[in-house]
């Protein structure tokens, strides 16, 4: 069964993408920021990440560069609500360090799930 680690600092859509994602036959696991997920990622990585890119102690970018660095074949869909980095969007400097799909929110449920189908074919 693919695990998926859920990272944001909002607990609602914590909770909201964990129950979609449980229906949908994944094991997940939820963390409130880059830090503790950073923590719980190295001792048992998951097979998809879905990172909100905003969030206190260790943001969502961060996050994705030290895990892409020690774990190169990682899978990330990065969340964001907007945001820039100089010229470029934070989501746009997301897949350029490396995440697999991106998405702006308020996103719909269909959207994460069609994401997670196509970086997991072999889940459910």
């Amino acid at each position: 069964m693919p695990r998926i680690m859920v990272i944001d600092d909002d607990p609602d859509i914590r909770r909201a993408l964990r129950k979609v994602l449980e229906r949908d036959g994944h094991t997940v696991v939820e963390e409130p920021n880059g830090h503790s997920a950073l923590r719980h990622f190295t001792g048992d990585p998951a097979d998809l990440v879905i990172s909100d890119v905003y969030m206190p102690d260790m943001d969502g970018i961060d996050f994705l560069m030290r895990v892409r660095d020690a774990f190169p074949d990682a899978r990330f869909i990065m969340i964001s609500g907007g945001g820039s980095l100089g010229k470029e969007s934070v989501l746009q400097a997301a897949e350029r360090l490396g995440a697999d799909r991106v998405l702006e929110k308020p996103f719909k449920v269909q959207e994460v799930r069609e994401m997670v189908q196509d970086l997991l074919p072999t889940s459910p």
